[in-house]
């Protein structure tokens, strides 16, 4: 299990109440329209401290992530191990479910595929996320998407 071993890829639901525009670093001022975005990163080790460092409010601004963090409230975490896929492609999965990569690079400055983060749209967001948990991505760290059922 990933989160003894503590490493593996994560997925966090964010939601974002109202668009906002954030400068995030390199990619400039985007504004972010309101819904839920799941963001695919990786720790190779200290997956739990890097969990933590997301959930912290006050920290330095060092991944594209970072920036946006403050914005968003995360809804919950997923997790797989690492040998499961790439972060490519999990948002890939993501993004064939009906998500869009945006902002275009986001995340993905060490990689070449559209981006990490992933906006779900409105009307689509419960049922991808509803399909997330049925795929099994274990074990989830805090909350539940939107109409989650333990089975």
């Amino acid at each position: 299990m990933p989160w003894a071993k503590n490493n593996g890829f994560y997925i966090l639901i964010l939601h974002m109440e109202k668009e906002t525009t954030i400068t995030i670093g390199k990619l400039g001022t985007i504004p972010f329209p309101p819904g839920t975005y799941c963001y695919v990163g990786r720790a190779k080790t200290c997956l739990r401290q890097r969990i933590a460092r997301h959930s912290r409010k006050t920290k330095s601004l060092r991944w594209h992530i970072d920036h946006l963090l403050p914005h968003v409230e995360i809804q919950s975490v997923f997790l797989l191990p690492l040998d499961s896929a790439t972060e490519c492609a999990l948002a890939r999965h993501l993004t064939e479910k009906g998500g869009t990569p945006y902002p275009t690079r986001f995340g993905a400055s060490d990689c070449r595929c559209p981006g990490h983060l992933i906006h779900l749209p409105i009307h689509h967001s419960h049922q991808i996320l509803s399909n997330l948990t049925k795929a099994a991505i274990p074990p989830r760290l805090t909350g539940n998407p939107p109409g989650y059922k333990q089975n």
